[in-house]
């Protein structure tokens, strides 16, 4: 009797498994919803056929009431049916401006998205469709600038790309630079250079003597950290023969 009823518990338990096991596998595994929004839909002719292409920006929050965009891309559908993708990176309130900035007559896209930063950079990209083709046209490359603090609280700034070179006068963060141990009585503690930041974003611009538009950028160089802002470089670049193409730079100290 004792192993009749062994025999049967074991049978039902066998069963059950199956009965189990077979509910598993006769459901489809459904993937997690995504929250995906459109964030703008923009009808432009970026391929130059002369007709309007639906260029849909989409998007991911971190979460349902994040600002913040996890995932941010575009989705393209050109005016002859074909289909393009452009994945660029999170950010906040991301934005595409439409401007021929290659000057082949046709618009180009630039993306920026602003990365919540203290230094207020922008993830920023620049792409061309012409004749359906997707091609990443790049972005200017950064400066190069040598910066470092001068004894008396001065600071020393020079952009090697154009020969400038510029003196800033820093005694009225004496009080702080003496705190942090940068100085004594004027005297710097030992060498220290500058905090020159990448930049922080791009704008088309009219560029005097070139026809059609260029790119401005900004970068910032900072003391001791970021958010003690120094003065801000500004430059001008012109797309030509296939690179871009420093034109000036304008430097500008915070008061």
């Amino acid at each position: 009797m004792r192993k009749e009823l062994l025999f049967a518990f074991g049978a039902f338990f066998v069963m059950s498994l199956h009965a189990i096991a077979g509910n598993f596998s006769s459901e489809p595994l459904e993937k997690q919803p995504v929250n995906e929004m459109t964030v703008n839909v923009y009808k432009k002719d970026v391929t130059g056929d002369g007709k309007k292409d639906t260029i849909t920006l989409k998007a991911v929050p971190f979460s349902p009431d994040a600002l913040f965009l996890k995932q941010i891309w575009v989705d393209i559908k050109t005016s002859e049916g074909s289909e393009i993708r452009i994945d660029y990176e999170g950010g906040y309130e991301p934005k595409i401006q439409f401007v021929d900035l290659n000057h082949d007559g046709i618009k180009d896209m630039l993306y920026s998205s602003a990365t919540g930063g203290s230094g207020g950079l922008y993830n920023v990209a620049l792409h061309t469709l012409a004749d359906n083709k997707l091609v990443d046209i790049g972005l200017p490359e950064p400066l190069t600038i040598q910066a470092q603090f001068e004894d008396d609280y001065q600071a020393s700034i020079s952009f090697v790309d154009t020969n400038q070179s510029y003196t800033v006068d820093l005694r009225d963060r004496k009080e702080d630079y003496d705190r942090l141990g940068i100085y004594t009585d004027g005297t710097l503690n030992e060498p220290m250079e500058l905090m020159v930041l990448p930049y922080a974003f791009f704008e088309p611009t009219k560029i005097i003597g070139k026809p059609g538009k260029g790119l401005k950028g900004y970068q910032q160089i900072s003391g001791a950290y970021k958010a003690d802002g120094i003065g801000t470089a500004t430059s001008y670049w012109y797309y030509e023969n296939d690179q871009w193409n420093l034109i000036k730079i304008k430097w500008k100290a915070n008061k």
